[in-house]
């Protein structure tokens, strides 16, 4: 991994404003636009991470969910089905703007998307659909609650007033 010198091409010179609840010293450096792009070894890390991630129990069984899915004659005729009932829809409300047709196949597109989700194969997809998405919230919550957790604690640190402070 490669180490990224960081460059510190930003002012420092922001004394602590009182009127904004700011302390004497306290410092607010400003950036540049350029810095604001993330460093490379932190994206050489998330990268590392996403590959790990993809080797994942859950990740492994929403694969195969899909490729059942992908390769299942009737949910596939059932999904084809929805997405024609759903332009005919479109076409009703604006096009047309027929209310009773509408209605109707609102209650078409529900009957067979009552049928796909009833499916044993659909369900298994949906499952493992919701196991990959709990695992990245729980991935990105314990990074957020991590850094919150690191900032607090710096936070509460004083901070040392520059010299032109003085």
């Amino acid at each position: 991994m490669s180490q990224h010198a960081h460059n510190h091409d930003h002012d420092h010179h922001h004394c602590g404003d009182p009127d904004l609840g700011q302390p004497e010293g306290y410092i607010i450096p400003e950036y540049d636009n350029r810095e604001l792009i993330v460093r490379e070894d932190i994206l050489a890390r998330a990268r590392e991470l996403a590959q790990l991630i993809t080797t994942a129990e859950e990740v492994s069984m929403y694969q195969s969910a899909e490729r059942l899915i992908q390769g299942h004659d009737k949910v596939q005729g059932l999904i084809a089905q929805i997405k024609k009932k759903q332009k005919e829809l479109v076409a009703f409300q604006t096009t047309f703007k027929n209310a009773q047709m509408v209605e109707k196949i609102e209650q078409e597109i529900s009957v067979l998307q009552d049928e796909l989700d009833g499916m044993p194969v659909v369900q298994q997809f949906q499952q493992s659909q919701t196991d990959v998405n709990y695992l990245l919230q729980s991935i990105v919550s314990i990074i957020r609650d991590t850094v919150a957790e690191k900032l607090d604690v710096e936070a509460a640190k004083p901070a040392e007033a520059p010299e032109e402070c003085d």
